[in-house]
């Protein structure tokens, strides 16, 4: 193939529809925003607005779309997941049924050429270069903004998800629920606000732009930026700071080896709004079933990274291979004794149906004693490796 059928197939493989919207988008929120400030005043009131749509549409993705529909990682009544097949229409990021199929094939084949938005093609095709495109292989789902035609075939997605009744009624009215919930809505509140104008500009075009760009950080920078505390099979990174810009999907290391859990952010303070938002789902009866992983798989998970890092490093320095062996019989006693808590608390909570307290506490202060040896060969690791990670050990409770 020359230069010149090269350049037609790269053409014709455009989605004019998609290229256009996301051009565009940024170009209307600029433009109408400065007509409603040039002949309106700029009204600060809508910027409460703003950020209520922001998150409502931005969770609606990751705590919909992405936890709940893509990974299962929860259930959520159903008039929680409508709310979410609503406000994640507003994004204009396709419907959940192609969304979670897309996503479903990324983490199948993440880095690999049946990945739809492969890091390894660039940061642009990550971001949002994948979606100016018609898809390529056949694994990837179509991700055109059209909706459903009558001979669409619906085999190309996953069966769970063509079977689900609320996600096939988003997918055959989208582009109405889109326009209604993404513009409609934001001129309405314009409206009751004194600025319909207003509304479209800054609740509608501009709040689209900012959340699009938000969560396409997590196909891109989200594989850039950060560090790889457990595992380096894949190029997703963790990072606190890309977690502020994206609904708490910064941590997306642990996201990408830990696919089924709620949580990207394990600890109390790690910044997750999403994990927040589905923790309080649950404390209201709307939300049950969160999967979430042992704390003794997350320190398995965080003792191979840096046990494999160690033995690169001291390998290249030409290490003696007495202090190797030392490093190997650590990690190799730790990780005995995580996986005698794994089977150790699987028992318990066996006991705990069963009702039989005796075994119950038999088993609960062999729990304390393993917990307590973990606890002195976590030390004896730190101070022989001179480890700076913050592991996240196991309670013993």
């Amino acid at each position: 193939m020359n230069e010149k059928q090269k350049t037609k197939s790269w053409i014709q493989r455009i989605d004019w529809i998609n290229s256009l919207f996301l051009t565009l988008t940024p170009i209307l929120a600029i433009v109408l925003t400065w007509a409603h400030i040039r002949f309106e005043g700029m009204n600060w009131s809508l910027m409460i607005p703003f950020i209520i749509l922001y998150f409502a549409t931005g969770l609606s993705i990751t705590g919909g779309y992405h936890r709940l529909i893509s990974h299962k990682a929860y259930k959520a009544n159903p008039i929680v997941k409508l709310l979410y097949l609503i406000f994640g229409a507003a994004t204009f990021q396709n419907s959940a049924l192609k969304w979670c199929s897309d996503h479903r094939v990324h983490h199948r084949h993440c880095d690999h050429e049946k990945d739809p938005y492969n890091i390894q093609k660039g940061f642009f095709w990550a971001h949002m270069g994948w979606i100016m495109m018609k898809a390529e292989n056949e694994d990837s789902i179509s991700h055109s903004s059209h909706a459903i035609a009558p001979t669409e075939d619906l085999s190309q997605y996953p069966k769970d998800l063509t079977s689900d009744k609320l996600i096939m009624w988003q997918h055959r009215h989208y582009l109405a629920i889109s326009v209604l919930t993404g513009l409609g809505l934001p001129v309405l509140i314009g409206y009751f606000m004194g600025s319909p104008l207003g509304g479209l500009a800054i609740l509608g075009f501009a709040r689209i732009v900012f959340v699009h760009h938000m969560t396409f950080f997590i196909n891109s920078l989200c594989h850039i930026v950060g560090s790889q505390p457990y595992t380096d099979t894949n190029s997703a990174k963790d990072s606190p700071i890309m977690a502020l810009f994206s609904y708490g999907e910064g941590y997306h290391n642990f996201h990408h080896y830990f696919q089924s859990d709620y949580r990207n952010g394990i600890k109390w303070y790690h910044f997750d709004p999403t994990k927040w938002l589905i923790s309080g789902l649950q404390s209201v009866g709307l939300a049950s079933d969160l999967k979430r992983t042992s704390d003794e798989d997350i320190l398995r998970a965080q003792l191979k990274m840096e046990h494999k890092r160690l033995q690169d490093k001291r390998i290249a320095k030409g290490q003696q291979s007495g202090e190797i062996e030392i490093i190997e019989e650590l990690a190799s006693k730790i990780d005995h004794i995580l996986q005698q808590l794994i089977i150790a608390k699987r028992q318990r909570n066996s006991s705990r149906t069963s009702h039989d307290q005796k075994i119950g506490q038999q088993i609960q202060d062999k729990i304390k004693a393993l917990h307590t040896d973990l606890g002195m060969l976590m030390e004896s690791w730190c101070k022989k490796t001179n480890s700076r990670l913050k592991f996240y050990v196991p309670k013993a409770n």
